[in-house]
């Protein structure tokens, strides 16, 4: 239970104190309020908009209400001053009793201190990544592979049953040209001498190992052959190779998805025809003409008939051509397919993860999703906008191993898997990104990563000098829960205490936001609090943590400490970075 569910209780155990003394008849089920912090700390810890939704209720006015619930608050040892603020706000200040019960709570609770069920156990499918396999991982792709896994560990943690896919196209002239390049490395592998890489073919040397391994399967079977005999058999082999590459990449920095989908598996399978038949049966497929594209001038165009979703009917601009004039099927179907499949394992809410070159994705989804799920399901589309890599404020633009472009393997290579997950966790995922490799390799309080690690470093260090300091004394989490911690009374002890309490309200909302980098931001805050109170304590000995002549008031300190190092490491856990306990 999250303190302002404790005071939401404990409000309307008052008010239904308050009504009885005063002749009021409430509700037979009390209206929805608010129970938050107040934007400026000086009004109090927390504010309730409690007498205002009463007021219909009642038939009093919302101050007249408020005035009556203050009046009877303020006897109560729970607050040491409520006042009535506005047109009937009511806020309040907490006792410090308040504060220390719920420091046992986050013991007791440990790093699923902030878990929610809000999700009620409902299935979501989180697709990120989804690079097509034709070449290594980029700092592109990054951004939305972070975000997308941090989304799904914050979408479980408030309890949604989370299910983390990948999909990729294996179907397009794309992947043809991957064949063609491999088939190229193949000959080199061999031998022949090829020169420069063609135009239109991938560059960069990614793709050489891939030939080589196709060489020790095949030996020289594809030389000399025609295109025909070889451009399917290589083209799988590839897209396998690349696949596992990528995977492998993913790895490097926590990431493992749960499914693995491919457009040549829903064309091959029967869905697009499956799709559009149950379309046809609900009356939504047509044959009619559509007006020219928006925005372009097209002297030369005529309306032709094509096959048509009434697209429109879901809120969409305009109807939608389901197949081109040669009767083969539109971009779009495998698409509405691959979604109609995701329906069909027990998916009502799907998030997509983007990037920002996919524009008007969103559009063109939604009324197919809404069409065929007979607007049961819901799909979300994030867009991540790009990635700029920068070392020591010069642009990089150079990869040794793809020619143009800097690979994951290399980021992580550079500067390690948790940092580039929290550096890019360090923005909003549809704002413009540099990530500098100097920046992020420094030790200071402009790098948020050490900053944080840091903080939870130095908590476990003095956890550690505090078994040496008292040898004999039981610093488990469970006997730190049980220990006095009515001594915590200090401005600081309950500022960092007020501050860790934040945590699950803030968990709720990055959550329903879908804005993981939140969780960053808190944290920076969290161990800026930390930092803080570390700090004070280096000129006044009664705010230092160990304090070897009054033991009792260190074991309250070490209590707070373990509050905090839990909240860090559940932060954390969220991102998909591991809480150090050294620093080296």
């Amino acid at each position: 239970m999250t303190i302002y569910d404790h005071i939401k209780i404990l409000l309307k155990s008052k008010l239904a104190e308050v009504a009885a003394a005063n002749g009021w008849v409430l509700p037979a089920q009390t209206p929805e309020f608010t129970v938050e912090a107040p934007r400026d700390p000086k009004h109090g810890d927390i504010a309730t908009n409690l007498a205002m939704t009463l007021t219909k209720a009642i038939g009093k006015p919302p101050r007249a209400i408020a005035d009556a619930m203050v009046a009877a608050l303020k006897n109560d040892a729970s607050y040491t001053n409520v006042e009535v603020a506005g047109p009937g706000f009511i806020n309040l200040r907490l006792a410090s009793s308040i504060w220390q019960e719920q420091l046992k709570t986050i013991l007791n609770a440990g790093t699923h201190y902030g878990d929610l069920k809000i999700g009620n156990g409902e299935k979501v499918c989180i697709e990120y990544v989804s690079a097509n396999p034709t070449g290594p991982m980029h700092a592109g792709h990054v951004r939305g592979a972070v975000f997308g896994d941090a989304l799904s560990n914050l979408m479980q943690k408030v309890g949604y049953d989370v299910t983390r896919e990948y999909y990729f196209n294996d179907a397009g002239t794309q992947v043809d040209v991957l064949a063609r390049t491999v088939h190229l490395r193949y000959r080199e592998a061999l031998g022949e001498t090829i020169g420069d890489i063609p135009q239109g073919l991938y560059p960069g040397d990614y793709l050489k190992p891939v030939a080589e391994k196709l060489v020790a399967r095949d030996g020289k079977k594809w030389q000399g052959q025609p295109e025909e005999m070889w451009l399917q058999p290589i083209r799988e082999f590839a897209v396998a190779e690349m696949m596992e590459a990528i995977r492998e990449d993913l790895k490097m920095i926590g990431i493992k998805h749960d499914v693995f989908s491919n457009e040549r598996d829903v064309i091959e399978n029967g869905t697009l025809d499956k799709v559009f038949k149950s379309l046809e049966a609900k009356d939504l497929i047509y044959v009619g003409t559509l007006p020219p594209p928006r925005g372009k001038e097209m002297e030369d165009w005529k309306p032709e008939p094509l096959t048509l979703f009434r697209s429109s009917q879901f809120g969409d601009s305009s109807d939608r051509s389901l197949k081109k004039r040669d009767g083969t099927w539109s971009y779009i179907m495998p698409d509405i397919a691959y979604h109609y499949t995701k329906i069909q394992r027990g998916f009502k809410l799907m998030i997509n993860v983007l990037g920002a070159d996919h524009g008007g994705y969103l559009e063109r989804m939604r009324p197919a999703i809404a069409a065929i799920s007979d607007g049961s399901a819901k799909l979300d589309v994030l867009f991540c906008q790009m990635v700029k890599v920068f070392n020591n404020g010069e642009a990089v633009k150079l990869s040794k191993r793809s020619g143009n472009i800097i690979t994951l393997r290399e980021m992580v290579e550079e500067v390690g898997a948790d940092s580039v997950r929290f550096t890019i966790l360090t923005r909003s995922f549809d704002s413009q990104f540099e990530f500098d490799f100097a920046k992020t390799k420094e030790q200071s309080r402009d790098n948020p990563v050490f900053y944080i690690q840091y903080a939870h470093a130095r908590c476990c260090s003095v956890l550690r000098h505090a078994a040496e300091m008292f040898p004999k004394a039981d610093l488990s989490v469970k006997a730190l829960a049980l220990t006095d911690l009515s001594i915590l009374t200090s401005e600081d002890d309950i500022a960092l205490i007020r501050f860790l309490c934040n945590w699950p309200k803030l968990v709720e909302a990055a959550a329903q936001t879908r804005e993981p980098h939140r969780i960053s931001f808190y944290l920076y805050d969290l161990a800026g609090v930390f930092h803080s109170f570390w700090n004070k304590g280096k000129d006044d000995a009664t705010l230092r943590f160990l304090i070897e002549d009054n033991p009792q008031l260190t074991m309250a300190r070490l209590a707070l400490l373990k509050g905090l190092t839990t909240v860090i490491a559940s932060g954390l856990a969220v991102i998909g970075v591991k809480p150090l306990e050294e620093m080296r």
